[in-house]
């Protein structure tokens, strides 16, 4: 196992390329806990992901990097390899899989890595890197099951720890588990008493269910948008690591997730993909019992594809009840529409599109329903819009 003084070690070199990542009040997330959020979205690659694969890449041999490293990742791993690789002059050969997002794969190209992309998700990565392992005589990079990238991601602990001293708890998110292996061995050798929750997807919850089933248990499939942590197996290390220094580790679903985000962009002016938002999805959904304690929760990275984050968007908006939906039954005739309309922007919600069709043979002759999209502040003001419009003597129908 580890030793703490490999994490101070790992500190000393990642200040030729870390950014400082200052903690962040954030007290939108809960009405009952003093919430910090770290965030790595904000390091150099976009993720937390460069302090392990640099660390690691650093502590290689003049021989080792003679033969180049390879590596598997969904992205974020994939970018602090290629950047340890360039910064130490050496090749880098990464296999990514199909369903990572096209920003990583661009970024990863840039620091002057060869990326090859494999179809499936990571495990199909990680089962050709290994292959190309054994042909090549490369070093691996593994992206969590190593105890040297384990020591790089631990600074983080460390740093935590020196900005908060008074923290109580401390929320990461989990894929593999080399992020919250090093933050917990740092965190809970330096400060027993602070407490250390795992948050995994619930569309991949490999982690949790080995924490809870004190045994590793593989996931037959995953399905999530946090494709940074979609991982069907816990590493051996990290299970080790997990069981002894986690608390707990609770799941969130992908509406969560999307919610955290839509939160983050507005309330905090961060910008995080869907492994860097399950934190603090955790936290605001009530997962965590943290009822007047001043936590940390880890922003991990902030590398979401563009081209899905509209998408991600839209859903938290449905999620926290920012986006709505009315359907009326009304008589058709004129200054129906002008009637309802005017009570829900007199409550003050906002109209964003009117579908009308026509009853069908089993209601009335001449009448009508209305599929009303609307702008609300939340669930509460869509029950009172609701409320009203029933009032005037219309049918809502759920």
């Amino acid at each position: 196992m580890l030793k703490i003084d490999r994490f101070y070690d790992a500190r000393r070199e990642l200040r030729k390329v870390l950014r400082h990542t200052s903690l962040i009040p954030a007290p939108m997330f809960s009405t009952n806990a003093e919430v910090y959020i770290k965030p790595e979205n904000l390091q150099v690659t976009g993720s937390f992901k460069v302090r392990g694969a640099y660390y690691k890449i650093s502590t290689l041999s003049a021989e080792e990097k003679s033969r180049g490293v390879v590596a598997c990742s969904a992205g974020n791993h994939a970018q602090g390899v290629a950047l340890g690789s360039q910064v130490n002059n050496i090749p880098a050969k990464i296999f990514v899989p199909s369903t990572a997002p096209i920003s990583k794969v661009e970024a990863t190209k840039r620091y002057g890595a060869q990326v090859v992309l494999i179809d499936g998700i990571y495990d199909d990565a990680y089962a050709a890197a290994c292959e190309e392992v054994e042909r090549s005589k490369a070093v691996f990079v593994h992206p969590f099951n190593d105890d040297d990238v384990i020591a790089g991601q631990g600074t983080i602990g460390l740093e935590i720890l020196e900005e908060m001293s008074s923290v109580e708890a401390v929320v990461v998110p989990i894929g593999g588990g080399g992020l919250i292996s090093g933050v917990a061995m740092a965190i809970k050798t330096l400060n027993p008493n602070c407490k250390v929750y795992g948050v995994q997807a619930a569309g991949a919850p490999s982690m949790a269910e080995s924490f809870h089933n004190k045994a590793i248990t593989a996931s037959r499939t995953v399905k999530t948008f946090a494709d940074g942590i979609a991982v069907k197996r816990p590493g051996d290390l990290t299970f080790q690591y997990c069981s002894k220094y986690l608390d707990d580790i609770v799941t969130v679903s992908d509406d969560e997730i999307a919610t955290a985000i839509v939160m983050l962009m507005e309330g905090q002016k961060l910008i995080a993909e869907g492994a860097g938002a399950t934190a603090l999805a955790a936290i605001h959904f009530g997962k965590l019992p943290i009822k007047g304690k001043k936590v940390v929760a880890l922003l991990s990275g902030g590398n979401i594809d563009v081209t899905i984050l509209s998408r991600v968007v839209q859903r938290g908006l449905v999620t926290s009840g920012r986006s709505s939906e009315l359907n009326l039954e009304l008589l058709d005739r004129p200054g129906e529409l002008t009637r309802v309309s005017s009570i829900i922007s007199g409550l003050g919600a906002n109209v964003v599109s009117v579908n009308h069709t026509r009853a069908n043979a089993s209601h009335d002759i001449n009448a009508c329903f209305l599929r009303i999209a609307m702008e609300t502040r939340d669930f509460a003001h869509w029950e009172q819009i609701r409320e009203a419009i029933q009032k005037a003597g219309y049918t809502v129908n759920d």
